[in-house]
């Protein structure tokens, strides 16, 4: 049973581990090392915590909950159905799975070839995960036992070639003017802090597939995966980051991420590289796109209470996900930022609060709405181009946190109010 019990922590942890490394995590680490220069190992330090580490509080907090409806349910039934569908949609059809073939075609396929079409190509692409996903209980087997370890192996190679051999100096200093700043914002556009809320359903419903039904077995198993998926990540974001530092000297801010990432691979390993690179990148974007189409499946079922069945919408968020990855990738990142950032802050409050003990309703919704309206100002400050001159008063606003003193602001008069209205009842 102990044996059973470690082989499964590890296949659970290694498909954890490739749902989260998925399109995003190709790109954005080789980027930010080569913008962090000197400073590399503050900016994935910065990255990993606001990527990897939210994610896992997050995923810590539906063990303890043991659901992601308990975390958002504070909030009342329809604004939590609200915010739990644009965290869906988010990291489902509308951004995060498109964006999986858009880096499939753009790093894999097109360095290779101009002959294929990026439309066929997205056809082919989501039939795979089509076929991958249709049978709901098998997804992370599927992901843990066969993809993950050829996708391990490839980013391997590339990173101890890289270590051994590499391109050249980090520079004498970095290209951006707040590394820490650039690691978070990084670390937000990877989207696994909102895919964490539909992942961890998926991984708990496996974990009881594979017969541990108490709840303390259930939650030990689940977390001792996260523990294995956390480090793999560890290893391979630190890698890619020094990757990218390694190049400091050879671009500068106006250079693609695409075309960064593609330069440091053709460099070590040429053109062999890029066929190498090709698989990676297939791998990692199909495994998140698995995962993601069936944590959405799974999820919409549930909420249409299976009027409309799990095969059903797989084939319909594949249908849309396919037509949607041709918008092309620069296009889904940009489309992107102004809508993570204003739904990011709200479920981090949530995901926060979910660990304080005894806190009311009315606390997390005035500490919600607190994170939504700064959250809201915040992105038409940056993406409008509105003044609001006094966002650069606000404690770590240039960190990205600019919300979190005006959600615990409103928090505490949102706990007062809840005061005051038990005050009122017991003099009645």
């Amino acid at each position: 049973m102990k044996q059973h019990s470690q082989r499964d922590i590890f296949v659970i942890g290694f498909a954890l581990f490739s749902m989260f490394f998925g399109a995003g995590n190709v790109l954005f680490p080789p980027y930010l090392g080569m913008s962090s220069g000197p400073q590399w190992v503050l900016g994935f330090i910065c990255y990993y915590i606001a990527d990897i580490g939210l994610a896992l509080f997050a995923l810590f907090s539906i063990f303890r909950r043991g659901s992601s409806d308990e975390i958002v349910r504070p909030i009342g039934r329809i604004p939590s159905i609200i915010l739990f569908c644009a965290i869906v949609l988010c990291i489902g059809p509308m951004l995060a799975i498109p964006r999986t073939a858009a880096v499939t075609y753009e790093l894999g396929v097109q360095p290779l070839t101009s002959s294929v079409n990026s439309v066929l190509f997205s056809i082919l692409f989501f039939v795979v995960v089509l076929l991958c996903t249709i049978r709901e209980n098998k997804v992370v087997d599927i992901v843990g036992k066969i993809m993950t370890p050829l996708l391990l192996i490839g980013l391997l190679i590339l990173i101890v070639v890289g270590i051994v051999r590499p391109l050249g100096p980090v520079g004498t200093a970095p290209q951006s003017l707040n590394v820490a700043a650039d690691g978070i914002k990084n670390g937000y556009q990877t989207m696994d802090v909102l895919a964490t809320m539909l992942f961890g359903i998926l991984m708990l419903r496996t974990v009881e597939a594979k017969g541990y039904n108490g709840t303390h077995e259930k939650s030990g198993i689940a977390f001792k995966a996260s523990l294995v998926a956390g480090a793999i990540l560890l290893i391979v974001y630190g890698g890619l980051t020094w990757l990218g530092a390694s190049v400091a000297t050879q671009f500068d801010l106006s250079a693609g991420r695409s075309a960064v990432i593609l330069s440091i691979v053709e460099g070590l390993l040429g053109r062999t590289g890029l066929v190498i690179f090709a698989v990676v990148v297939a791998l990692a974007c199909l495994t998140t796109a698995i995962g993601l189409v069936s944590s959405c499946s799974e999820y919409f079922a549930d909420l249409f209470k299976n009027r409309v069945s799990y095969k059903a919408l797989v084939v319909i968020i594949c249908v849309f996900s396919a037509v949607a990855s041709n918008v092309g990738l620069d296009q889904i990142i940009s489309i992107a930022a102004p809508i993570l950032d204003i739904v990011y802050p709200p479920t981090l409050a949530l995901i926060a609060l979910s660990y304080i003990k005894g806190v009311n309703d009315t606390t997390c919704r005035f500490a919600t709405v607190g994170a939504l309206i700064m959250s809201v100002i915040t992105a038409v400050h940056v993406y409008a181009k509105v003044p609001m001159p006094f966002l650069k008063y606000l404690p770590f606003d240039s960190l990205g946190f600019g919300w979190l003193i005006p959600a615990v602001l409103l928090g505490v008069i949102g706990w007062l109010v809840s005061r005051g209205k038990k005050s009122d009842s017991k003099a009645a």
